[in-house]
């Protein structure tokens, strides 16, 4: 069984929580939580949550952010158990997104999970979406500085726009 980040160490993990729960937000955790304990310091599920969507027993990491749907909605793309980022394999490990990302709602941390993008590139993504609106094709990433031709079309398989 795999243990959060903060358990090692002994510091509390800050998770952001949104979807069907009483209180969206930011919540600070003790080591070793789980994600049902995110729900329950976010004032426990709402009425219209999917219960069965989410992992409540899956260790949080500090920084994620933890998505619980309503029931029938679709999971954002790279969700996993309810943890919006990249997917992870058996280990733990954090590897490719779970299906392609949407441009438009993706944070910094699903972004970065995309072949070539790191931190800096996914920051400059999200600062631009939110300067200039949002992204028509895959294609126009080219807008953003550092991302060219080339590192778009390489994109386009694990990308896509709403």
């Amino acid at each position: 069984m795999g243990r959060s980040e903060g358990a090692e160490t002994g510091q509390e993990v800050t998770v952001y929580v949104t979807g069907q729960v009483a209180s969206p937000g930011l919540v600070r955790l003790a080591p070793g939580a789980r994600v049902a304990d995110a729900v329950q310091a976010s004032g426990g599920f709402t009425g219209s949550a999917d219960r069965q969507a989410v992992n409540l027993a899956r260790p949080v990491r500090d920084g994620e952010q933890i998505h619980l749907p309503r029931a029938g909605e679709r999971l954002p793309p790279g969700a996993l158990n309810g943890a919006m980022g990249a997917a992870e394999d058996a280990t733990g490990s954090v590897g490719t997104p779970a299906g392609p990302v949407d441009l438009n709602s993706a944070g910094e941390q699903q972004l970065t999970a995309l072949p070539g993008i790191g931190p800096a590139l996914a920051k400059r993504i999200v600062a631009d979406r939110e300067k200039n609106g949002p992204f028509r094709s895959v294609a126009s990433l080219t807008r953003v500085k550092g991302i060219g031709k080339k590192l778009a079309a390489k994109l386009s398989e694990h990308a896509r726009v709403n």
